[in-house]
């Protein structure tokens, strides 16, 4: 299966839209800053490394018509379109990484000509874009060094291909040790409450003909007491300069049962989801969603009490003391976070 998450062709942001899978395989074409937030908002494009090559394009494309006639002008469109994007998912930090880089690469250009700088912004996104792409494969070289064969393993959510550009985090590592000549077998959470484990983690391990059970998030702790599983590896959102991690709900609850049945439980994230500006994950800014994604059945069957109450955070955060390493793009690290998150990210 060789497919790209997101790219810019034919003058507009192109996307799977992940709100059509398992059934059907759609690309859109966003040309409009408007359907990009909503694109954000309703999950139609996730996770955190493509969120970040969407923020470069988003961007451009939010610029690239824009009519300035000098670098004060370009700046105050520049600031509303960052500040517009920045509205549509507060928690994943590579958002704002890709925000924060493509201003600061513009305040970098600002003596050249309006129609330079919005070239060097096209330019600058497409180099996001590969830049995952070789930064996810060596996510999963480090990675797959922790894992045996035969080896089984529990995932959350969708840290592969759809949740970066062509590859993966967390998947990414099981993908290389399978070209490795590794076999492994994965359990992969549905992920309540929009099923990303079942609709998404589920069909791109199948495309691939990785071995993949699909379990409810409430049996993890029944294969584990099992001893059925040997590994646990979660994707994340954002990682704070203590190791505190934020991941999709439910990520948190497989690292307490980890502990408790001493397995190894792993995050895989590139450099860029780290935010050393956090001192610890009580600092995250969590993301609470509608009601409907608890209420309704993928918006479609009612299947709770009209007007019930509703708590719906969309991520949790695993404290960095459960974290057995982060697997990064520089490397694996181990505790104690403080020091070598730093260590790492400095080479």
């Amino acid at each position: 299966m060789r497919i790209r998450t997101i790219e810019w062709v034919e003058d507009a942001i192109k996307i799977i839209d992940q709100t059509k899978l398992p059934g059907k395989l759609e690309y859109l074409y966003i040309r409009n800053l408007k359907a990009l937030w909503q694109a954000i908002k309703e999950l139609k494009v996730r996770g955190a490394p493509a969120l970040g090559a969407a923020a470069g394009l988003g961007v451009y494309l939010g610029l690239k018509d824009y009519k300035a006639g000098n670098f004060p002008e370009f700046k105050a469109g520049l600031d509303r379109v960052i500040s517009y994007l920045g509205t549509s998912r507060p928690t994943a930090r590579n958002l704002f990484w890709g925000l924060e880089r493509m201003r600061w690469v513009a305040e970098e250009n600002k003596d050249k000509s309006v129609p330079c700088i919005k070239e060097i912004l096209l330019k600058e996104a497409k180099k996001i874009i590969e830049e995952d792409r070789a930064s996810c494969r060596r996510i999963g070289y480090y990675g797959a060094q922790l894992f045996k064969n035969k080896d089984a393993v529990l995932t959350v959510c969708n840290a592969g291909i759809l949740a970066t550009i062509d590859y993966g985090t967390a998947l990414g590592v099981i993908y290389r040790a399978q070209e490795e000549g590794k076999r492994l077998t994965v359990f992969a959470c549905e992920t309540r409450p929009l099923l990303q484990g079942a609709r998404l983690t589920a069909w791109e391990l199948n495309k691939k003909g990785v071995d993949v059970t699909l379990i409810s998030d409430n049996m993890a702790a029944t294969l584990m007491a099992q001893g059925r599983i040997k590994k646990v590896i979660a994707g994340a959102d954002r990682i704070v300069a203590n190791g505190d991690t934020a991941n999709k709900i439910g990520t948190y609850n497989l690292a307490v049962l980890s502990r408790y049945h001493k397995i190894p439980f792993y995050i895989a994230a590139p450099a860029s989801t780290f935010d050393l500006t956090l001192k610890s994950g009580r600092d995250i800014p969590i993301e609470q969603r509608q009601a409907r994604e608890i209420t309704e059945l993928l918006f479609k069957k009612p299947i709770a009490p009209k007007g019930i109450k509703v708590y719906n955070p969309a991520f949790d955060v695993t404290p960095a003391v459960l974290i057995t390493a982060i697997i990064t793009d520089k490397g694996v690290i181990r505790p104690p976070y403080k020091i070598n998150i730093k260590k790492t990210l400095g080479r």
